[in-house]
């Protein structure tokens, strides 16, 4: 099954963005699902590297590394990344900018869709 999960919530201050990343590494654990992964508007702060949060909370940055090594494919909106002054260095291993022509070939691409 191929799976698109979407992403527009800030990495902090809601849990959207946290469910997002929790449901899509167990879905790209799975044999039989292909997992992309797309960060689109605030969401792209997800997929941050070196992101500094409190001992014993959660980390978006590292979550979405996690969707990579597993085999999900993740993309950032490039130009919601460049409205954020958001550099492709800054990307966690794994995640790359991106674009919305990319982003509708994803959709087209999907069984389901998940937006958050």
């Amino acid at each position: 099954m191929k799976v698109l999960v979407v992403v527009h919530d800030p990495p902090y201050g809601t849990e959207r963005a946290y469910n997002a990343l929790r449901l899509a590494r167990m879905l790209s654990m799975r044999p039989e699902v292909e997992l992309r992964m797309f960060f689109v508007a605030d969401g792209v702060g997800c997929a941050l590297d070196n992101q500094k949060v409190p001992k014993g909370y959660y980390n978006l940055g590292d979550m979405a590394e996690s969707v990579g090594r597993h085999g999900g494919v993740v993309g950032c909106c490039g130009s919601c990344m460049d409205a954020r002054g958001f550099t492709d260095e800054q990307l966690v291993k794994g995640a790359r900018r991106s674009s919305l022509e990319e982003w509708a070939d994803w959709t087209l691409w999907a069984d389901k869709t998940l937006a958050f």
